[in-house]
């Protein structure tokens, strides 16, 4: 009988498997969320929470066993130092999974595994927002109002030394 043996298998060997996950994880702590299938999601979120429990733990014994399954220094580091200081207060389900429908490829179920609020690494801005940019640009908006010159007429005498000087060559 196989009672309380949890096996997760999707087709790769131990070796994969296990490789597979550490990236993931490292992924996960570094950028604080990582988009991926349901199965492998579930799987990694049961291996980020007990790397956050061995980062809460905080001591040098549970360090080297984080970098023996994650296999990356850098991310331990955020793990210990930032990451795990965050859920000091919390007991479990640093994680959450967000489905986020199939994929296009292959119909695969997708999901965002991501950090809970509490604890989570800030995620960078990708885009500035609309005031800021606006604010940004107006500066130079009045700088090109102040050219007395119209903008078609240095068009047309730019392509007219350009037809000169292609003459001019020939």
């Amino acid at each position: 009988m196989r009672h309380r043996v949890h096996t997760f298998k999707i087709g790769k060997s131990g070796a994969h498997r296990r490789a597979m996950l550490a990236n993931m994880v490292s992924s996960l702590i570094e950028h604080g969320e990582i988009k991926t299938t349901i199965t492998k999601a579930k799987e990694a979120r049961r291996m980020a929470d007990r790397m956050i429990t061995l980062g809460k733990k905080g001591t040098l014994h549970h360090r080297r066993q984080a970098i023996a399954k994650l296999r990356d220094k850098v991310a331990v580091k955020k793990l210990f130092d930032e990451l795990a200081q965050g859920y000091t207060e919390r007991e479990g389900g640093y994680t959450r999974i967000i489905r986020i429908g199939a994929r296009r490829g292959d119909n695969a179920e997708m999901c965002l595994l991501q950090f809970v609020e509490e604890g989570a690494p800030t995620l960078k801005k990708a885009k500035a927002p609309v005031a800021e940019t606006v604010a940004a640009i107006e500066p130079e908006v009045e700088v090109a109002e102040e050219v007395t010159e119209p903008v078609a007429e240095t068009a047309v005498e730019t392509e007219a030394t350009s037809e000169e000087e292609a003459a001019s060559k020939e």
